[in-house]
């Protein structure tokens, strides 16, 4: 990539919304083609002042890898140099686009020196800021410092913020706790589909026979959620999910499995 194609495309990440898929396009291009060019110029907006720049950089850097390098085997460039600057980031009032951005990226980095430093938003009043927290937690989901941190987040107000904390908590992670198996629990009553669906597949993971009402229930709507099923299929110990089972298929096996739940 030149010199002047790297410029393009920084540029680019600063058009429209920060959601937008122009914007997001250029980000993903510069993290699949990474250089040192692309790095110092990414380090340079991360102590820029300007939050959008400063966020756009933490996306950068937290995915960069090297040019030519595969999806399914990235080789990732300068994860040391790019953890020092995106914490250093997070010790200034950056603001709550440049934080969310931050926070994601140490996810990506994969540092489990990062925890305390997410975790120690958890409690910020941006909610765009708590859902990064609960992704980045996401990629630690076996450390006792993410699971005290994801436990309080499946409470959030926000939805997405309590389906990515169940997610976190229930499916990406193996630990298994009363308190654990309890939030879960609760969040088979919340308000937004996808969290009663996470917290389903985690209980069912954790072989916790009191989700066995609710997926009764579950399994008795029109069309079969591949969640649903999967949280039935971990229930029952299968391997996998049988492709040609039906909801009653599972209604079948739950009852001859727990006649008596």
């Amino acid at each position: 990539m030149t010199s002047s194609e790297v410029e393009s495309l920084f540029a680019r990440t600063l058009l429209g919304d920060y959601e937008g898929d122009d914007a997001w396009e250029a980000v993903f291009a510069l993290q699949r083609d990474g250089s040192r060019e692309i790095f110092d110029h990414a380090a340079e907006w991360l102590g820029s002042g300007n939050s959008l720049k400063m966020a756009r950089a933490a996306d950068v850097l937290g995915q960069l890898r090297r040019a030519g390098s595969s999806t399914e085997q990235p080789e990732w460039l300068f994860r040391d140099e790019s953890y020092v600057l995106i914490t250093s980031v997070l010790s200034e009032d950056c603001g709550a686009i440049a934080a969310s951005s931050a926070i994601s990226a140490l996810g990506h980095l994969g540092a489990p020196a990062a925890i305390p430093i997410i975790a120690a938003y958890t409690d910020h009043q941006d909610e765009d800021v708590r859902f990064a927290v609960a992704f980045a937690l996401g990629c630690f989901p076996n450390d006792s410092r993410s699971v005290e941190a994801l436990l309080k987040l499946t409470t959030d107000s926000n939805s997405d913020v309590r389906d990515w904390s169940v997610f976190g908590l229930g499916v990406l992670g193996d630990a298994d706790s009363q308190e654990i198996r309890d939030a879960l629990l609760c969040r088979l009553a919340d308000t937004d589909e996808d969290v009663r669906e996470e917290a389903a597949v985690g209980l069912g993971r954790r072989k916790d026979l009191r989700l066995i009402p609710t997926l009764r229930s579950m399994l008795g709507a029109a069309v079969l959620k591949e969640r649903v099923a999967e949280a039935a299929s971990a229930l029952l110990g299968l391997p996998e999910d049988p492709p040609d089972w039906n909801a009653s298929d599972y209604r079948d096996a739950l009852n001859a499995r727990f006649p008596n739940v």
